[in-house]
C-alpha cells in the first residue's frame, strides 16, 4: 500500500495545471509523473484529497474556501491512486454541492472514497477486497473551519470521535474487514510537533485492538512515525501537492512531503495481518516550475543538477529526515 499527504490547490497550481493543457481544461498529470512508477508498483495507493471539487458551473477557487478543478481527480487517478481520503477542515468550503462534486467525479474515475456521503449510507463503512484481503478505509477530520452540515446531514462528513471510530471500525470487521485503516485530519498547522491530542487519540484508538494503520494529514508537516500498541501510526505526511507558504507562518518545510509504502500479510495460522515497519520515499514540490512532484533521492542521484538545485534537494531530505529518517528507504 502507498498513502501520502495532503493535495490542495491553490490558485498558482491551476494555473500551471492549465497551462500543461495548453490553455484549455487542467492537466494535473505531469505534476504526479514523477512518483506515478512508485505509486502505481502498489496493491492499493491512497491519496488524501484535503479540497472538495468545485461544483459544475462554478470556478475553481483558494484559500478561504477552496474548490479544485474537477481534472485534478483524473491527475490523481493517472498517478495510480485506487482511492482518496476526503474528510478534512476543507470538506464544506462548497457545501453539499462540493461533496457531491468530489464524489461523484471520484466516481467518474472509478476511485474509491472515504470521509464525505451524498446519502446516510454512504458515510458507513465499506469493505473492499486488495489482493485477496478484505479491507476498510475509513476518514475524519476535525472539524470544518467554523462551519457546519445542515440540518439534519450529520452524516455528510466524519469527525475525530474516538467512540464513533472504534464503532466504525468494529463494523467493518463484521462486514468481514480484515485490515481496518483509518485517515486522520488532525494536529495543529504548521506543527511538525505531534500534539498532545494527537497521542491521546492514537493511544485511544490503536487499544481498542479494531484498527490496524493509521496515517495522518492537515499539519501540511512531516510528523513522526511510531507504533502504538503496537500499531503503526503515520502521525503527518506533509504536503503531497501544494503552493504553500501561502502566508508568512507555513515555513520551507511545507514543501515537503512523503509517500509511505505499508506492506502488510496476513498470517497463515492467526488470519490476522502482520504490518512491517514502513518505507518512506521523500518527495519535495516545485512550486516554481510547474509544481511537481519531485521524487527526492531520485533527483539527488543525477549527476547533471547545478549546486543550486542539489542543494535544495538536500535541505528537503534534511529537513525530512529530522522526523521519520529511520523509515527513509535507501535509493
Amino acid at each position: 500500500m502507498a498513502f501520502s499527504g495532503d493535495i490542495l490547490i491553490h490558485s498558482s497550481v491551476w494555473e500551471d495545471a492549465a497551462a500543461n493543457a495548453g490553455g484549455t481544461g487542467y492537466d494535473f498529470a505531469p505534476m504526479f509523473a514523477e512518483i506515478t512508477p512508485l505509486v502505481s508498483s502498489v496493491d492499493l495507493g491512497v491519496c488524501h484529497l484535503e479540497v472538495p471539487i468545485a461544483p459544475a458551473g462554478k470556478q475553481p477557487s483558494t484559500f478561504p474556501l477552496y474548490g479544485a478543478p474537477k481534472e485534478l481527480v483524473a491527475g490523481i487517478h493517472s498517478a495510480g491512486y485506487d482511492r482518496c481520503s476526503n474528510a478534512s477542515n476543507h470538506s464544506l468550503d462548497q457545501g453539499v454541492a462540493g461533496i457531491d462534486a468530489t464524489l461523484g467525479a471520484l466516481d467518474e474515475m472509478g476511485m474509491g472514497h472515504a470521509g464525505m456521503a451524498r446519502t446516510p449510507d454512504e458515510i458507513e463503512p465499506k469493505v473492499f477486497a486488495v489482493n485477496g484481503v478484505t479491507m476498510a478505509h475509513l476518514s475524519y477530520t476535525w472539524g470544518y473551519n467554523g462551519l457546519d452540515t445542515p440540518k439534519g446531514e450529520s452524516w455528510r462528513s466524519a469527525l475525530n470521535n474516538p467512540k464513533r471510530i472504534i464503532s466504525d471500525a468494529k463494523k467493518a470487521r463484521e462486514m468481514g474487514a480484515q485490515f481496518v485503516v483509518v485517515s486522520m485530519h488532525w494536529g495543529t498547522e504548521p506543527l511538525a510537533e505531534v500534539t498532545s491530542a494527537q497521542r491521546k487519540l492514537a493511544a485511544e484508538l490503536t487499544a481498542s485492538g479494531q484498527i490496524d494503520l493509521i496515517v495522518g494529514h492537515h499539519s501540511h508537516m512531516i510528523q513522526k512515525i511510531e507504533q502504538v500498541n503496537g500499531v503503526w501510526v503515520v502521525f503527518g505526511m506533509g504536503d503531497s501537492l501544494s503552493d504553500l507558504p501561502t502566508r508568512a507562518y507555513f515555513p520551507p518545510a511545507t514543501q515537503d512531503g512523503v509517500v509511505v509504502l505499508i506492506t502488510m500479510r496476513l498470517d497463515s495460522a492467526t488470519g490476522k495481518p502482520v504490518v512491517a515497519a514502513p518505507v518512506v520515499h521523500p518527495t519535495w514540490v516545485d512550486k516554481n516550475n510547474g509544481h511537481v512532484i519531485h521524487d527526492v533521492l531520485q533527483q539527488l542521484a543525477r549527476t547533471d543538477l547545478s549546486a543550486g538545485q542539489r542543494a535544495t534537494y538536500t535541505e528537503s531530505l534534511r529537513r525530512t529526515s529530522l522526523q521519520v529518517g529511520d523509515y527513509i528507504t535507501p535509493h
